[in-house]
């Protein structure tokens, strides 16, 4: 068995290296050989050496004996140059100094060019300046494609030419050769080439070395034997043909798959397909992945976009998921999973009268676990989906507006969904209907009445996902409709008091109705009947509302820094509101029947037949409520160093309400509710809330109709609260002390002066867009410099914190005392960033009962100019992972990769 691997080995050794020993050795040959291929490349009617086409030496072609025909152009040549032009008496022409070239569609523009107008050839080379630095190189180009080089020799009647150490663009990658063939076709023959997309032309960090090449341009590259070289060392990974498709337009083509290995559903190929270029609108990508095990999987991604219209994806994925072994059940599970991700919006451009905006994402309950995409990142730790879709129409000279939308909301830990379709609202804004169309003096107190509707039509159900598509539309949904009027209007009273009286009548339809009984051996209110027909029920409310402002000025007597005044501002609101008691027979919202408890006493039952509906059944009491509520915001104005003030906010609010409902039999006060909201800074708010009860409790928990007022409290915190989420970066601490400098950065000067960006380095404007950027001169941006020259190191991060903090008084029956539960919830991301090249992210939350970090992601990348690598690590939890990449930065040559990925089995390292 040994010999038969290392037979295969060697086998696969010997296959996969015999082209990059084959490209060496053919290296040597060229080297030795006095013979080019390319020796014919700018002969017509005459034979023409490899030693003419030099720059270095004059033009040695041979003369025929024959005589020889008149050589004819079919279109003139055009020539110039800056510094001077000879001709000599042997008909031959000498341009100096940015000398330009055009035939036809074809160019010519170096720093020296040289012409032989009998055999209609032309040569071009570079210039040397003073310090022996090559300038002024030549640039050929031919139907719009450019190419620049050290020498050409290029003959007019054939549209054939020499070049040597050519550098052209095709796509996003570069094609540099020693040696270079161009046909009349436009076509080029290279030898000794190097295609790379890094833009460092002299040492490229990388290159496939191709010994031979055929480019036609805008189209494609069809190379012979080639091998990859990184940082000058040649690699053993040969190809011993390849083929580099450039396109300027979109256009469709095969994804080539990632591979991997599960221990669970075995080696897999995935994320392989087909890309569909639709139009410019509309792309679709169809791809799949397969596992030797038997699981596969489907999707189909699509991003869309219609300028001044509208804008979405949608990604569909389709899983099967096959585990353990058929033979062994209580191991073998099999599921099937779907998910649907889809994102629209419409530029409000596009119709103003109809908009339409749909945030879908679905997943069934097992597909965060069995998707290698999913299962390891942070979203695949939720438990709770949202989607809605809606659609919004508005009625021109209309006070109407209508809304569909639908709603499903999935809680995927115990598989239940709650869906609502459609969702119909109908909108009628706030009118006037008393105001006069043509006023004439002030507003009579009547034009002040104003009139609202609401209508809502809802269908929902919440059931198991699994049983969705097997509920009756009758039985098992929810539905019904309500109408909702009210008016009111303001008036004010005193120039000072704002009174604003209200009156709300709401009605509600339903399908069906519901008749309870009781169940003597269950000791309990049970279903007796369902009746399915219409049934309405209804119910109203007033309200009368007194709201005014005061404010209190405070100027200190002595001088407190830079302060010049405290201004507090209260507002009182009193409201006085209540409605009957809608269990009255004569409203139908309610029944009730008479039945003999456990201890043969007769009871009386009272129930809502709607009480299981969508909408709520009218409340159950007389109520009669004077809802007090008190608003206060502090704020400051003080003195700054320009001689101009500015306003520090101490408390942006402070608030307490409650009630007292004057109906009710007892507990007539309501639980009294506090909040705060204090801005620290622009970036920094928090929020504190409580709410306090003022009743007494027995030594069971039971609630006693007494206040603690006058016993021994005034009220008991019932719950408090209160979240702070801080964001600080590397120009917090500038701001805060004041020694930022000058923050000022060349991207903010430059949007302050339009002529910046258009100027050069010695600040002149350039015409015709400046001079071209040579290619041999492009090179990788070593960084920002300060004005004594020295490199930037700038030290760019971020941090933000997000903590919340809950108190809740729960009884204690063993201690008959209440005890406070407190809750906390602490997450934090952040990134650094210590040059240019390298960035650090991450991602954590807290769990501080436990006393442990629940979930953190740490992405570290570096950018190695035309290479990417990336490292994801989530260390602890039980999604510990880790995954390391290692790719080309360009799009076209993302399969030119290397991918490490940790596996989620018990053979991994346990990082925790």
């Amino acid at each position: 068995m040994k010999k038969t691997h290392f037979c295969i080995y060697t086998f696969l050794f010997v296959l996969f290296s015999s082209p990059f020993w084959g490209a060496q050795l053919y290296q040597q040959a060229e080297k030795n050989s006095n013979i080019s291929f390319l020796q014919d490349s700018v002969t017509s009617d005459r034979a023409l050496t490899t030693d003419s086409l030099r720059p270095q030496v004059p033009d040695t072609i041979a003369q025929d004996t024959t005589k020889s025909k008149k050589n004819s152009l079919d279109a003139p040549v055009d020539y110039s140059a800056n510094d001077s032009i000879v001709f000599t008496s042997d008909n031959r022409g000498f341009l100096y100094g940015d000398s330009k070239v055009n035939y036809q569609t074809m160019g010519i523009q170096a720093e020296n060019i040289s012409m032989n107008m009998d055999s209609s050839i032309v040569h071009a080379t570079y210039g040397l300046d003073s310090i022996g630095k090559e300038f002024g190189r030549p640039v050929f180009t031919d139907n719009g494609a450019e190419y620049e080089m050290k020498s050409v020799s290029y003959n007019f009647k054939s549209r054939k030419g020499y070049m040597t150490t050519i550098i052209t663009q095709q796509g996003e990658g570069y094609i540099v050769a020693d040696k270079a063939k161009k046909n009349a076709d436009d076509t080029f023959f290279m030898c000794d080439g190097k295609y790379t997309t890094c833009d460092n032309h002299d040492h490229p960090h990388f290159y496939m070395m191709l010994t031979k090449a055929k480019v036609r341009p805008k189209k494609n590259v069809v190379t012979g034997p080639a091998y990859l070289v990184i940082e000058g060392l040649p690699l053993p990974l040969a190809i011993p043909f390849g083929f580099f498709p450039f396109s300027e337009k979109y256009s469709s083509g095969i994804i080539m798959p990632s591979y991997g290995d599960d221990m669970d559903r075995g080696f897999n190929l995935r994320d392989g397909g087909y890309y569909f270029a639709i139009n410019d609108n509309i792309d679709l990508a169809l791809t799949g992945e397969i596992y030797t095990k038997g699981s596969w999987g489907l999707s189909a991604r699509s991003t869309y976009k219609k300028r001044y219209r509208y804008s979405g994806s949608f990604n569909v994925n389709y899983l099967y998921t096959k585990r353990g072994d058929r033979d062994i059940p209580e191991t073998f599970s099999e599921s099937k999973d779907m998910s649907i991700d889809w994102q629209h919006s419409q530029d409000p451009k596009a119709n103003m009268f109809r908009t339409l905006a749909a945030s879908v994402n679905y997943r069934s309950s097992t597909y965060n676990r069995n998707s290698l995409n999913v299962a390891f990142t942070q979203s695949g730790t939720d438990n709770t989906r949202s989607s809605t879709v809606t659609l919004t129409q508005r009625f021109p000279n209309s006070p109407f507006t209508m809304t569909a939308n639908a709603t499903a909301n999935q809680i995927t830990r115990d598989t239940t969904i709650s869906l609502t379709l459609p969702n119909l609202t109908v909108t009628m804004s706030r009118i006037f209907p008393f105001k006069r169309k043509e006023a004439v003096g002030s507003a009579k107190w009547y034009e002040k009445v104003s009139l609202n509707y609401t209508g809502d039509l809802r269908n929902s159900i919440t059931t198991k996902d699994n049983l969705l598509f097997k509920s009756n539309l009758v039985k098992d949904w929810s539905n019904g409709v309500q109408h909702r009027v009210q008016t009111a209007g303001t008036f004010s009273v005193l120039n000072y008091l704002n009174v604003t009286p209200s009156f709300s009548y709401n009605e509600r339809w339903y399908s069906r109705s519901i008749s309870q009984k009781w169940d003597p051996v269950q000791n309990a209110h049970v279903l007796a009947d369902t009746t399915y027909s219409f049934f309405r029920s209804y119910d109203f409310n007033y309200n009368v509302s007194f709201q005014t402002r005061l404010y209190g000025f405070y100027e200190p007597i002595f001088k407190i820094g830079k302060l010049q005044k405290i201004r507090h501002v209260f507002t009182p609101s009193i409201s006085f509101g209540g409605n009957p008691d809608f269990t009255d027979p004569r409203f139908g919202s309610y029944k009730k029947y008479s039945y003999y408890d456990a201890n043969g006493e007769l009871q009386t039952h009272l129930y809502s037949p709607f009480q299981n509906e969508i909408f709520r059944p009218s409340s159950a009491g007389r109520q009669g409520n004077i809802n007090f509520s008190f608003e206060n915001n502090i704020e400051m104005k003080v003195g700054t160093e320009n001689d101009s003030t500015k306003i520090i906010s101490l408390i942006d609010n402070l608030g307490i309400n409650f009630s007292y409902n004057m109906m009710a039999d007892e507990f007539k006060w309501s639980n009294i509710g506090t909040n705060m909201r204090l801005k620290l800074s622009k970036s920094l708010t928090v929020n504190l809330n409580g709410v306090w009860d003022p009743y007494m409790y027995d030594n069971k928990g039971q609630r006693i109709d007494r206040l603690l007022i006058g016993n021994g409290g005034i009220a008991r915190l019932v719950s408090t609260g209160y979240t702070i989420s801080p964001s600080i970066n590397q120009d917090t601490f500038k701001k805060w002390f004041g020694k930022g400098g000058d923050s000022t950065s060349k991207d903010d000067k430059s949007r302050d002066n339009p002529e910046a960006d258009l100027s050069d380095e010695d600040g002149d404007i350039p015409e015709d867009g400046g001079p071209r950027q040579s290619l041999f001169d492009k090179k990788e941006a070593a960084g920002e410099f300060d004005q004594d020259g020295f490199l930037k190191s700038d030290i760019k991060w971020n941090l933000s914190i997000n903590y919340n903090m809950s108190y809740n008084s729960v009884f204690d029956l063993n201690k008959e005392r209440f005890k406070g539960v407190i809750t906390h919830n602490l997450s934090f991301n952040g990134s650094i960033q210590p040059t240019k090249n390298w960035n650090l992210s991450f991602n954590a939350s807290y769990d501080v009962p436990g006393q442990r970090i629940s979930w953190l992601t740490c992405n570290l990348s570096r950018n190695l100019h035309c290479w990417n690598i990336t490292a994801s690590f989530n260390p602890i939890g039980p999604y510990a992972t880790y995954y390391i990449s290692l790719r080309v930065n360009s799009s076209m040559l993302q399969d030119l990769k290397y991918e490490q990925r940790g596996r989620a089995t018990s053979y991994d390292p346990a990082w925790n």
